[in-house]
């Protein structure tokens, strides 16, 4: 009998692979930005812009759960709060660039990003989106060229988003101040948030679990909890050539979720630190993030197993 069910799983093995490998993922331009589907349900959206940036929403995760919350692209849903409202989803910008503020949406001195491109756009095992975008500060002046290029896909049970982003400084310097607003931030569904008191909870892969992970750094971390009737979560991983890795984390219990690896006086509680760092003219930096879409905690997802397979990949 063992030897039959061994055989059994042998056959099941490459079957399980090639239904992995099957999804198939389109890319679709719309007049607002792009629609990402998996085998023709919708995955997520690239918006050119939403608020001051360009943004990814909704987030559809496995089993049709939806990752990312919807205020204020949408009216709040279940357990969300009207708070924050430069928190859309899926985004990626600073707080403290030269005199100019990329994170917030209101107050003084506010910077925006600007879509001015898709180069590339492809549909296939894995979706592709590429797109160019400048930061504009307060002044009206491009000081900034982003190109960022996002792929999708499914891996097993899981649905990924690898995100690259590279920042090239235009004609001057510019400084990306030591804040602890920034850089890389996802808001997570309602019902997942930590103080939802649902079964939401923050683990990083050193064990430090909700409060205690807020301003540590590590390749990654995961934010787990109830979506619906079922339980999912949404891990960032970090590739080790990712500028600063691994990163620090701005990942809060009310949703926030965030990489930050300038925020060094505020994650160590010390104002003798300086995380800031200056791009000449014509220098750049380059992020490096996949954000793993799962169900169950982060021990179910083998969280831990996928970072190994994606810091081997080559950037």
């Amino acid at each position: 009998m063992n030897r039959f069910l061994a055989a059994l799983a042998l056959l099941a093995a490459p079957l399980c692979a090639a239904s992995a490998l099957s999804a198939e993922v389109t890319v679709k331009e719309t007049a607002d930005g792009a629609d990402v589907l998996i085998d023709g349900e919708l995955f997520t959206r690239y918006l050119k812009k939403s608020g001051a940036k360009p943004i990814l929403y909704p987030i559809i995760g496995p089993a049709d759960m939806q990752m990312t919350r919807n205020y204020p692209m949408t009216e709040a849903g279940p357990d969300e709060k009207n708070d924050h409202i430069h928190h859309r989803s899926f985004w990626f910008t600073h707080g403290e660039v030269n005199d100019t503020d990329f994170w917030a949406e209101t107050g003084d001195k506010l910077g925006t990003q600007e879509h001015t491109a898709f180069k590339k756009l492809a549909s296939g095992q894995e979706g592709v989106i590429v797109a160019d975008c400048d930061w504009v500060d307060h002044n009206g002046k491009k000081i900034l060229k982003d190109e960022r290029t996002y792929k999708f896909g499914v891996l097993g049970d899981a649905r990924y988003i690898d995100l690259d982003v590279t920042l090239t400084a235009t004609d001057a310097p510019v400084k990306f101040g030591d804040t602890k607003e920034g850089s890389f931030g996802i808001r997570v569904a309602g019902t997942m948030k930590v103080e939802a008191k649902k079964g939401g909870e923050i683990v990083n892969s050193h064990g430090d679990k909700d409060v205690k992970a807020w301003g540590k750094p590590a390749p990654w971390v995961d934010y787990h909890g109830p979506v619906g009737d079922k339980k999912g979560g949404v891990a960032i991983l970090e590739h080790p050539s990712s500028f600063r890795a691994p990163t620090y984390w701005h990942v809060r219990t009310y949703g926030l979720f965030a990489a930050n690896p300038f925020g060094l006086h505020d994650f160590k509680g010390d104002k003798s630190l300086d995380g800031s760092y200056t791009l000449s003219p014509g220098e750049s930096i380059k992020f490096s993030y996949r954000v793993l879409l799962h169900a169950g905690d982060e021990k179910d997802a083998d969280v831990a197993g996928a970072f190994e397979a994606y810091q081997a990949t080559k950037k």
